[in-house]
């Protein structure tokens, strides 16, 4: 399963209380819940900054990635970005594959 991180800015039309908040996670949630049942959430921030959250979630693909995103979107009428994130020992380990760097004099 790959890492997502997504980045979510909530519309200040639909805050209109911390109530509100809590009930938009708990409907998106249930969403999720139903309809990417092997998406599994891993942490969920609140962040200083333009966007008002970061969460952390496995998924086996893309696609189901952008579901996630879309239904997110859907019930807090907010923007959201996902990016896929690689653990940095599994990059360390995928650089150390491509075997050594070529020298400057070696590049075309």
């Amino acid at each position: 399963m790959a890492t997502y991180a997504m980045l979510t800015r909530v519309s200040p039309e639909i805050v209109r209380s911390a109530h509100t908040l809590e009930e938009l996670e708990h409907k998106a949630m249930e969403k999720i819940r139903a309809h990417c049942p092997d998406v599994k959430w891993k942490q969920s921030y609140a962040i200083l900054g333009p966007y008002d959250y970061l969460d952390i979630f496995e998924a086996p693909d893309n696609e189901t990635a952008a579901k996630v995103s879309t239904l997110i979107r859907a019930h807090g009428r907010s923007h959201s970005e996902v990016w896929v994130a690689t653990e940095w020992q599994r990059f360390k380990q995928m650089l150390r594959s491509l075997g050594p760097s070529p020298t400057p004099t070696e590049m075309p």
